[in-house]
């Protein structure tokens, strides 16, 4: 055992004793004040009843003075706050994954695959936090982190109702020849969509699309406590990189990463296939390269220590979403940490014994 403040004891120990010692000397030196004197006591103290007062007063007092000063010094003890090192199991190291999610229309085939393969891996936590974030033109928090992991796949399930519905979408679109025996099916679609893309699409008019930069910023400064080190935080990404802003973004792609790599923060980005981008870009007219976006984004992604992948034949999204889970930074270790541990326990007990005795000796010697 250790004691946090010594210098409480290098300091009281010695101001009680000299305490002590002034009290015993001033004591002797005070002459008898007050009350009548009495001649010739040497027959009463040879008195056998006398003596055996006397040495049971003695006794008495010395007795008090001891627990007296045994309650001061464990009171000492107590305000120095003994303490001992102790190296104690802190279980798991735990982790907080975001899953970060452009649902712009053009990559939800790719969507739909990732969160239909991720709610076996929520089944599979045990105490992680997961959240999920989704944007477009901006951001909405849309599971904020917890580790209710029944809330979270019922939010999962409906993510993959929003992603079916934008496939559904996608069959009118661009010309949207649509049936009249499929109008109120499609306007069905149209409403549900709306309800559930809320929120992302917020001054769309005025800032575009797929507003990646921004969307893994809100994403990263989601996490709570985000100076807080004791946990692994990884956010898995999904977007096609093809930007269509309007006006100049506040965060870019690479400056979001670099937020995330000061704060430790692992990016795992995940790219669609090339022949659904290029479906996706016949349809909305894109002319974006491929091969350059992808570049891009990998080595924006992998500025965080993360990994980027890219959907194809030969990596289905339940391969990427394996291989993640395989990365060092996924892994859950048993970390163990050394703290000081109270030990008051004893001082207290003492000190607890010497008040008793005091009270009790106080109270005999008083009768």
């Amino acid at each position: 055992m250790e004691l946090k403040y010594p210098i409480i004891l290098k300091i009281g120990i010695p101001a009680l004793v000299i305490a002590g010692v002034l009290f015993h000397l001033i004591k002797r030196k005070v002459a008898f004040r007050g009350g009548i004197r009495a001649a010739n006591t040497e027959f009463v103290r040879e008195l056998p009843e006398y003596r055996s007062y006397h040495i049971k007063q003695i006794a008495l007092r010395c007795i008090l003075e001891v627990a007296i000063f045994t309650s001061i010094i464990a009171s000492l003890i107590l305000i120095a706050r003994p303490v001992k090192t102790e190296t104690v199991s802190n279980g798991t190291k735990k982790r907080d994954i975001y899953l970060n999610l452009d649902v712009s229309y053009s990559i939800c085939y790719l969507n739909y695959d990732l969160v239909d393969n991720l709610e076996d891996v929520v089944r599979s936590l045990d105490g992680d936090r997961f959240g999920i974030s989704i944007y477009n033109t901006s951001t909405v928090l849309y599971v904020p982190m917890t580790d209710d992991y029944d809330f979270i796949i019922r939010k999962l399930e409906e993510l993959k109702r929003y992603f079916q519905l934008q496939k559904e979408y996608m069959a009118y679109y661009p010309e949207f020849n649509v049936p009249k025996d499929e109008l109120e099916h499609f306007y069905e679609v149209s409403e549900e969509l709306d309800y559930l893309g809320a929120g992302t699409l917020i001054d769309n008019m005025r800032k575009g699309s797929s507003l990646i930069g921004e969307g893994l910023a809100s994403c990263l400064y989601s996490f709570p406590h985000i100076e807080d080190e004791n946990r692994t935080r990884i956010i898995i990404m999904s977007t096609d990189n093809a930007q269509e802003e309007r006006a100049k973004p506040i965060v870019e792609l690479d400056e979001a990463c670099k937020l995330c790599g000061k704060n430790k923060v692992t990016v795992f980005g995940i790219f669609p296939n090339e022949d659904d981008f290029t479906q996706a870009s016949n349809d909305y007219y894109y002319d974006y390269d491929y091969d350059k976006l992808a570049n891009q984004m990998k080595k924006a992604v992998e500025s965080t220590g993360g990994r980027f992948y890219k959907q194809s034949k030969t990596m289905s999204v339940k391969d990427i979403v394996k291989d993640i889970q395989q990365q060092k930074v996924m892994e859950v270790n048993e970390i163990t940490i050394k703290k000081l541990v109270d030990k008051p326990v004893i001082p207290a007990v003492i000190l607890i014994i010497s008040i008793i005795i005091i009270i009790i000796v106080g109270a005999v010697i008083l009768i």
